[in-house]
């Protein structure tokens, strides 16, 4: 992201304007969202018509991190320099209001403008499939096998820069009309908490095979 002001939008289609005091245009608060969640919605045109397709993602410092076969829709319509919109949200809590209208949730989300770029040079391209494997469970690219010469070319990694950004946050409760607030209705927050299970051992591992350290404290970091 670029040093612009953090209270204003780096374009005017970044802009929020439903609830405009939602808007988030800091850095700090774009990467927060992004490093808490897992999966992103990416939006481009084909043909003429919108796709939307949600996959795994990563961050590393102001890049954002896609990857997919070479020979996906996605990765062949985004390698010819096409426009494409990233979306991610994070959903905290339900608003439950006394009145239909005014329920809501409160949420977290992020969207991201830009020209992805297809990266060709085999050190970026793991670096990037690092951060992506790292997004879903840190330290994990150490532990596991890399991939080999034949697994690198059938994948295509792509790099997006977060530069044409804004991110829009509500974290409050009930706004109720005054008239409503007499009514014999609960009115509320019901949170939303995401954890992890167990792991589950896969059926071929070997019963002396001890559970990674990134496996650990990813359960451990939900509560577990």
């Amino acid at each position: 992201m670029t040093d612009n002001d953090p209270t204003e939008p780096t374009t005017e289609r970044t802009r929020v304007r439903r609830a405009a005091d939602r808007g988030r245009y800091d850095t700090e608060t774009v990467h927060s969202i992004l490093d808490d969640e897992q999966v992103a919605h990416v939006g481009f045109v084909v043909d003429g018509s919108p796709v939307v397709i949600p996959m795994l993602y990563g961050r590393d410092g102001g890049d954002l991190w896609l990857h997919g076969s070479v020979a996906s829709r996605l990765v062949r319509r985004l390698s010819e320099g096409v426009e494409v919109c990233v979306e991610v949200t994070i959903v905290d809590a339900y608003v439950m209001a006394r009145s239909a209208f005014h329920h809501s949730m409160n949420y977290r989300s992020v969207v991201v403008f830009g020209t992805a770029e297809l990266v060709t040079d085999d050190d970026e391209k793991l670096h990037g499939l690092r951060a992506i494997t790292d997004h879903l469970a840190p330290g994990r690219w150490d532990e596991v096998r890399g991939p080999d010469r034949r697994e690198l070319r059938q994948t295509a990694v792509l790099r997006l820069r977060i530069d044409e950004v804004s991110a829009k946050v509500r974290g409050h409760g009930v706004v109720d009309d005054e008239e409503d607030l007499g009514l014999d209705v609960w009115a509320g927050l019901v949170p939303i908490a995401r954890t992890l299970g167990a792991p589950v051992p896969d059926g071929d591992l070997a019963p002396d095979v001890v559970m990674s350290p990134s496996i650990v404290a990813l359960v451990e970091s939900s509560g577990n």
